[in-house]
């Protein structure tokens, strides 16, 4: 059973930029899978056996492996596209009405534009791999703005995956290893309450 991260209240930023690039790399997994996603070098390029994701993403290499690049295909449009299981935009069906759900992607867009990513016109930017890709891309270093707005990306994210990680684990989804290997990471991000008051 996936348990949720709710409550936690520090970010640590020195961890996640540690971790930039592997978050990158999760957002390559989540996307429409082509034959450089599963490459063995960029793996063992990013991903060492002491992140937090190493068990997870290597048994979802050893399961999707098995599998030709057409059939892994199939996987993932079944997976999140054709399920409301599965939803790879993080706030969908989180809003009761559709205007308070445009201001959140309104807000995140701003967000993108403030630590340097540009949008493309046409992208929704609740997508999940447009998110991990602004985390990967990111740059906060000495910006009162960064904790705060960060922390929102990061709560929208595992509130968007929480549901999910459990329903594709129950359902022996290969992606449920993705999905939690990209919650270990962001949890490994966070200073929890306890934490805090212990330095305190």
């Amino acid at each position: 059973m996936i348990t949720s991260m709710e409550g936690f209240s520090v970010i640590n930023l020195q961890k996640l930029a540690q971790y930039q690039e592997s978050l990158g790399y999760l957002g390559q997994q989540i996307n429409f899978p082509e034959k450089l996603t599963f490459h063995p070098n960029v793996f063992q390029e990013t991903i060492e056996a002491s992140h937090p994701a190493y068990e997870d993403l290597c048994a979802f290499r050893e399961i999707i492996m098995n599998y030709s690049l057409s059939e892994i295909k199939a996987i993932y449009t079944d997976t999140f596209d054709f399920s409301k299981n599965y939803p790879l935009y993080m706030t969908y069906n989180r809003f009761d009405t559709q205007k308070e759900r445009g201001q959140m992607l309104a807000k995140l867009k701003v967000l993108y534009e403030m630590f340097g990513l540009k949008m493309i016109d046409n992208e929704l930017s609740d997508y999940l791999p447009l998110m991990l890709q602004f985390l990967q891309v990111a740059r906060w270093e000495n910006d009162v703005r960064a904790e705060d707005n960060l922390k929102l990306i990061i709560m929208i994210i595992e509130d968007g995956t929480y549901e999910m990680a459990n329903h594709l684990a129950k359902n022996n989804n290969p992606y449920a290893y993705v999905i939690k290997a990209l919650r270990q990471t962001l949890k490994a991000c966070i200073v929890s309450n306890k934490e805090v008051g212990n330095h305190a």
